[in-house]
């Protein structure tokens, strides 16, 4: 959920935090695909490190290194295995160090993993790190060791998560884990297990402390944050049944922003990732309401045609996409709307690619995330679906959707030239060192000469020219 125009595949990133007094032991954890990823990989940082683990940027000197997995699509899984590759030329010269890996992958192939790769030690599902310990004495005591065991309560909510690699500007924390859906295309469900929420109140406690170090901005995760919803509160004797209690003491999506909000009005905050058939209104007015919620929401469409959609068990319609993005633009008017799409899904015609193009113009996304229908093992696609379109007519296909989002991106920041924007520092330009990097509300990034600012402020940016992707202006003040 790193922001990537085309490739949700990003890099892995080497993670390190800061070296806790005593530990002697060196970790060396690398994160590929979602932002769940990143922040699965803080909370496995924070369990070692009671163990006496510091992180460490330098393979070459890692008594531990592990691998942070995604398995949405085979090019990622291919990228790990590459990776591993590396890891297994750097163990011949550190035969000591041992190897894990981690997350959707690992809960994916499971003990096979470790017949496949046979550097790999120790394989750890999503749902599994709190047995970290346990699973290093046996890796130490030369056992092969392998919990990929799916919880239906586990939130990780206990643990108080390091940051690792970050700029101490912006910061995820996660409020659900797993999936109910069961899209047909996909495997998250099979790899991170049913859908639970976290306690509100250990959400409001990690924002605190975030806030107290010095945060500015923070991202609600999940795999579909609009169906966060947390029963509690206790019992109330004027209830006739336990199903009154609960939807009487529920915490839903809507009223968990809307707390986060009230509590830290200088903080910004976004949420990722959004389902349509979720997102409901009483969001989009918890949005209008707080000025420090940003004006942006990540809602993924996959396809523009409702008989594409009805095969991937997408449970909206095109109409009915359409009538949400029409109450969002009514609501929030200035919303910034990203998406997700994938081309070439089994028995699309042309005549549905055209659909997904006409969608997009109606919408005219701000940016998006855009693949070629990658067949997962264990889907009801795989199982059930002919993967029948040629991938020939796939990558036309996906070009032909990569250039619109361009087109439309290119409109979208043209929009912003002449205005004057909310812009929160996060680091220096990668195109220049003399130029200030951040992003407005709704998402895009922004850059601007440094003066005397710095990161973690708020800046006032008058936009004077712009590309496809980034807008350039110059600092007027503070926010």
């Amino acid at each position: 959920m790193e922001e990537k125009t085309i490739d949700e595949n990003k890099q892995g990133e080497a993670l390190i935090l800061e070296a806790k007094k005593g530990n002697t032991r060196k970790l060396f954890i690398e994160s590929y695909g979602c932002q769940m990823n990143f922040s699965d990989s803080e909370i496995v940082a924070s369990i070692l490190a009671d163990q006496g683990f510091n992180t460490t940027t330098l393979l070459e000197e890692a008594d531990l290194v592990l691998v942070n997995t995604c398995s949405i699509r085979d090019k990622a899984e291919q990228t790990v295995r590459k990776r591993l590759e590396k890891y297994n030329a750097v163990k011949k010269i550190n035969p000591g160090m041992k190897v894990g890996v981690l997350g959707c992958m690992a809960e994916r192939l499971k003990s096979k993993f470790l017949e496949e790769e046979k550097i790999v030690d120790m394989v750890v599902g999503p749902d599994a790190y709190k047995d970290l310990p346990n699973l290093l004495q046996e890796v130490e005591e030369g056992r092969d060791a392998v919990n990929v065991i799916l919880s239906k309560d586990e939130t990780y909510g206990d643990i108080a998560p390091v940051r690792l690699g970050g700029n101490g500007v912006t910061a995820f924390v996660s409020i659900t884990r797993g999936c109910d859906n069961m899209c047909t295309f996909c495997v998250v469900p099979f790899t991170r297990g049913r859908e639970r929420s976290r306690d509100p109140q250990s959400i409001l406690e990690e924002v605190n402390d975030l806030a107290v170090k010095g945060y500015k901005e923070i991202t609600l995760l999940g795999q579909n944050v609009d169906s966060y919803l947390w029963y509690g509160g206790g019992l109330k004797k004027d209830f006739k049944n336990a199903s009154d209690i609960q939807k009487a003491t529920a915490t839903n999506f809507a009223q968990l922003l809307d707390m986060v909000a009230t509590a830290h009005p200088g903080m910004r905050i976004r949420f990722s990732t959004s389902n349509p058939q979720d997102m409901t209104e009483d969001v989009l007015h918890s949005m209008a309401k707080h000025k420090n919620i940003c004006n942006y929401i990540h809602l993924p469409v996959q396809s523009g045609s409702t008989r594409v959609l009805k095969e991937m068990n997408r449970q909206h319609t095109r109409e009915e996409y359409m009538a949400l993005i029409d109450k969002i633009r009514e609501i929030i008017p200035d919303c910034g709307i990203s998406q997700d799409i994938i081309a070439g899904f089994p028995t699309e015609t042309e005549e549905d690619h055209l659909d997904t193009l006409s969608l997009m113009e109606y919408v005219k996304y701000d940016f998006g995330f855009m693949f070629v229908y990658s067949e997962r093992p264990g889907t009801l696609a795989e199982r059930k679906m002919e993967d029948d379109v040629p991938m020939e007519a796939k990558k036309r296909r996906l070009t032909e959707i990569i250039d619109l989002q361009q087109k439309h991106s290119a409109y979208r920041t043209k929009q912003f030239v002449g205005k004057t924007v909310e812009v929160l520092i996060e680091k220096e330009s990668k195109k220049s060192d003399q130029y200030w990097s951040g992003r407005i509300p709704q998402n895009t990034v922004a850059v601007f000469p440094k003066e005397n600012y710095k990161p973690g402020d708020l800046v006032m940016v008058k936009i004077e020219e712009c590309t496809s992707t980034t807008l350039i202006g110059k600092a007027v003040g503070y926010s």
